[in-house]
C-alpha cells in the first residue's frame, strides 16, 4: 500500500470494520480531465482545481455481511478515525457491532479490525427490542481536543430484518460517544437530553455533517418526530409519518453534550418528510442540505439556526439535480464550495434509488445551484449502492470522501446479490482523496 503521496507527514488513522474482510490498500489515481463528464472544465472564473485518489481500505466478500456507513474523523496532528457498521444482508438497516482499524501513515497501511464492544447491540430497557447506535460521525472537537462522534439510536427485534417502526416501538434518541485515543476504544453512548418531549419526541442525528463554533459550541442538524406523529396507526405510520429538521446548538466539555436551544423548524407535509441534514460553513454563511424522498433540499442562513426558504436541488441550467432519497454531503474549500450526491440519469437505473456512481459538483452559493459542467464521478458504478459515507477536510492540500460497496444494490431485486456481484462489487470501503491545487483555508492542521 504504497502512497503516490509519500511527501505529505505521517498521520494515524482509525477505520472500523467487521471480521472476515481482508485489508488492503489499492490506489487509484485519476486526473481531473479524466474524472470530468463531457469533458467540461471548471469555471473560467476560479483556478481551483483537484485530482481524485481512490484508496481502497478493504474488500472482499463473505456472502454473509456487508459494509455500510463509512465515516472518519481527524484527531490532530493528522490521526484519523473511519467509522464502519456491519450490515445483515437480508435486512434493511439492521447493523452489527462497530469495529474500527488503525494507520499510522495517512492510510496506506492499517491494522487488524478491533471490535467496539461499547457500540454493539445492547437489550432496549429490559424489554424484546434490542438498540444500537446508528450513523455515528466523529468529528473533532477542538475546544475539548476530543474525537466526538454523533448520530443516533436503532431499534430492531432480534433477528428481524428491519428496524422497530410504528406507534408501540420504541423511539429514536440523538446520540454521541467520545473516543479514548489511549485504549483505543469509544465510549458506550449517551442521549442528547432535549426539553420539549412532544416536539422532539422520537429524534436522530445519524449521518450529519455539523459545525463547531469558534467558542467550543457545535451546531449539530436533527431531524425528529412530533408525539402526534406517533399517535397514527401502523400502517398510516409507514406510509404518512413525517420528521421536520432543526439544528441545535450545544455545549460540550470533553465528556458531556447538553442541549442550549434549537432553531427554526423545517417541515415539508409529505410522506416521510425530511432527514438526514448536513451543515456546513461557506464564506461567512451556513448551508444546510436535506435529504427527502422525492428530491433533496437547501437552505441557507446567517446565524447556523434561523433559515431561510428551502429550495430544490438542481443543475445551474434550472433541470432537478435528480438526488433523492438518500444522503448528500458537503465538501468546503475555502475557495469554493461543492456537493456530494447520487442521482437518476447517470446510467444507472440497475442500481437501487440510482445510488451509484457518487458524484460532486461545485455549488453555486448565491443561485443555490450544481453547476453541471464541474460534475464529476468520485466512486464508479460497480451495481453497489453508495450514499451512506462521509466527508471532512483532512488536511490543508486533500479533502476525503469516504463511503462503502453497500450488496444490496440492485434496483429490481436488493437481495440478489449475485447481480451486484456481476456488475463488479465487491464489499469495497473506499477513501477518496480530493486533492487540491491550492491549500484550503479553511484547515489550520
Amino acid at each position: 500500500m504504497n502512497s503516490l503521496f509519500s511527501r505529505l507527514p505521517h498521520h494515524r488513522i482509525f477505520v472500523w470494520l467487521r471480521t472476515g474482510s481482508t485489508a488492503l490498500a489499492v490506489l487509484l489515481l485519476v486526473t481531473a480531465a479524466d474524472m470530468a463528464r463531457g469533458g467540461a472544465d471548471e469555471p473560467a472564473t476560479t483556478d481551483l482545481d483537484y485530482t481524485i485518489q481512490l484508496d481502497v481500505i478493504t474488500d472482499g466478500f463473505d456472502e454473509k455481511t456487508e459494509w455500510f456507513s463509512s465515516r472518519v474523523g481527524i484527531i490532530p496532528p493528522r490521526t484519523a478515525v473511519v467509522v464502519m457498521i456491519q450490515g445483515f444482508l437480508d435486512g434493511s438497516d439492521v447493523g452489527g457491532a462497530y469495529y474500527s482499524a488503525r494507520s499510522n501513515d495517512l492510510g496506506r497501511t492499517w491494522t487488524l479490525p478491533a471490535k467496539q464492544t461499547a457500540l454493539g447491540p445492547a437489550p432496549l430497557y429490559g424489554g424484546p427490542y434490542l438498540w444500537m447506535p446508528w450513523d455515528l460521525v466523529p468529528v473533532w472537537h477542538a475546544r475539548t481536543g476530543k474525537l466526538l462522534a454523533t448520530g443516533h439510536s436503532n431499534r430492531f427485534l432480534p433477528d428481524a430484518k428491519t428496524p422497530a417502526f410504528g406507534k408501540d416501538s420504541p423511539v429514536n434518541y440523538a446520540v454521541y460517544s467520545v473516543y479514548d485515543e489511549a485504549a483505543g476504544q469509544w465510549s458506550r453512548v449517551r442521549f442528547l437530553e432535549l426539553p420539549d418531549q412532544e416536539l422532539f419526541h422520537s429524534c436522530a442525528g445519524g449521518a450529519a455533517q455539523r459545525y463547531e463554533l469558534p467558542n467550543g459550541y457545535i451546531l449539530w442538524p436533527i431531524y425528529f418526530t412530533r408525539e402526534s406523529e406517533r399517535t397514527k396507526t401502523q400502517a398510516a405510520w409507514e406510509a404518512d409519518i413525517c420528521s421536520s429538521v432543526t439544528v441545535v446548538r450545544c455545549r460540550f466539555d470533553g465528556r458531556n453534550l447538553v442541549y442550549v436551544e434549537h432553531g427554526d423548524v423545517l417541515d415539508l407535509a409529505t410522506p416521510r418528510g425530511l432527514a438526514e441534514p448536513s451543515l456546513t460553513r461557506f464564506q461567512d454563511r451556513y448551508y444546510l442540505t436535506l435529504r427527502h424522498d422525492q428530491r433533496g433540499y437547501v437552505a441557507t442562513s446567517d446565524d447556523g439556526l434561523k433559515y431561510g426558504p428551502m429550495t430544490p436541488w438542481t443543475f445551474d441550467d434550472g433541470q432537478e439535480l435528480g438526488s433523492y432519497n438518500t444522503q448528500q454531503h458537503w465538501v468546503t474549500h475555502s475557495d469554493g464550495l461543492f456537493l456530494v450526491y447520487t442521482r437518476r440519469g447517470g446510467d444507472n437505473d440497475h442500481v437501487i434509488r440510482h445510488r451509484a456512481p457518487l458524484f460532486m459538483a461545485r455549488v453555486d452559493p448565491k443561485r443555490l445551484c450544481v453547476l453541471r459542467a464541474t460534475e464529476r464521478i468520485l466512486l464508479p458504478d460497480r451495481g453497489a449502492q453508495f450514499g451512506n459515507g462521509g466527508a471532512l477536510d483532512a488536511t490543508v492540500d486533500e479533502s476525503w470522501v469516504f463511503d462503502t460497496e453497500g450488496m444490496q444494490g440492485d434496483a429490481q431485486n436488493p437481495y440478489d446479490i449475485a447481480r451486484t456481484v456481476r456488475r463488479g462489487a465487491n464489499n469495497r470501503v473506499y477513501l477518496c482523496r480530493i486533492i487540491w491545487n491550492k491549500p484550503n483555508r479553511l484547515v489550520n492542521r
